[in-house]
């Protein structure tokens, strides 16, 4: 039997490169009924490079020249996308806001000790999500010193270094929803290089069954957020929250249409034993989110994010 080729070998495995690579690139094409596959696909798109990886192994061990050739396509998208967050990022300069998002959960069992870590990064702003009652004095009295000014409602809240002004909750809550839930608020920080209009989010839940990726609510949460930060007057917003979606998800496209992301970091965030994807997030209007890390675990099921925001004089939102 006669051999085929190497430079013929490798049909199936270029189809697939191929394949992936247009998933990468025209992701936006999938579409997102029935099921919403295209947003299944945009909350875990960065893990197609590993199917790349998969497929370059495969290749190399059969000496397909056509194969490898393809593998070119997907490794340009998959760079393309996501390259730039491997990049260092420039140091802190002069302005910068330093920010930290965590949701501590509600089954967290060291509200104090996951307090002490967030103060140790050293940021001018917390924000966290699913504070209960009973843990919210254990949050305050740790941040007290270095945070003398913080804002609750419902189950998110921030704590700032620089005095608040103009709190309010932000109506975020889906239709669907009749108990009572408040899950956004909204603060001006006087910084010392000025105002900046703060909001802390936590966005539904999104689950995976039977009948595909259920993210309704968290969708019609993300359009009602993404309204009330285009009617902000204050040109400098930064967001923070448990936003249940990554930035490449078009269920937040509300939001990453408006706001900046993150340009350098890939900083996963959940769940904290093996995170796969970052679904905890930091935006931002007139400014620049130069830089996004993760702090090691505490008692919840989300690492903590510290992320950089540098201003921007023009606003140019995406990534």
């Amino acid at each position: 039997m006669t051999r085929a080729p190497a430079r013929s070998r490798g049909g199936g495995l270029a189809l697939a490169a191929v394949t992936t690579a247009f998933l990468l690139a025209f992701h936006r094409a999938v579409p997102n009924t029935p099921g919403c596959l295209g947003s299944l696909l945009e909350a875990f798109l960065p893990w197609l490079g590993a199917v790349v990886l998969v497929l370059l192994g495969w290749a190399l061990l059969r000496r397909a020249v056509l194969a490898l050739v393809a593998l070119l396509l997907p490794v340009a998208a998959w760079t393309h996308l996501f390259g730039g967050l491997w990049l260092p990022a420039a140091g802190l300069r002069p302005g910068d806001l330093v920010v930290a998002q965590h949701n501590v959960s509600d089954e967290n069992a060291d509200p104090a000790g996951t307090a002490r870590a967030l103060a140790a990064a050293g940021p001018d702003l917390i924000a966290l999500q699913e504070l209960l009652p009973a843990a919210l004095p254990a949050y305050e009295r740790t941040l007290a010193a270095a945070y003398p000014y913080h804002a609750v409602h419902g189950t998110v809240g921030l704590w700032s270094r620089h005095p608040l002004t103009g709190v309010r909750p932000v109506d975020i809550k889906p239709r669907a929803i009749t108990e009572g839930w408040s899950r956004g608020l909204r603060a001006e920080v006087r910084t010392p290089d000025g105002p900046v209009a703060a909001y802390v989010a936590h966005l539904p839940s999104v689950r995976i069954g039977p009948r595909g990726f259920a993210s309704a609510r968290r969708d019609e949460s993300a359009r009602l957020l993404g309204r009330a930060i285009a009617d902000e007057e204050l040109p400098r917003v930064v967001l923070l929250g448990d936003l249940n979606g990554t930035v490449d998800d078009r269920g937040l496209a509300p939001l990453t249409s408006r706001l900046h992301v993150a340009e350098r970091g890939f900083a996963l965030s959940f769940p904290a034993a093996f995170p796969v994807a970052r679904i905890d997030q930091v935006m931002a209007r007139s400014g620049t989110v130069t830089q996004v890390r993760t702090l090691p675990a505490t008692g919840s099921d989300h690492l903590p994010l510290v992320a950089r925001v540098s201003p921007l004089p023009a606003d140019r939102p995406g990534r």
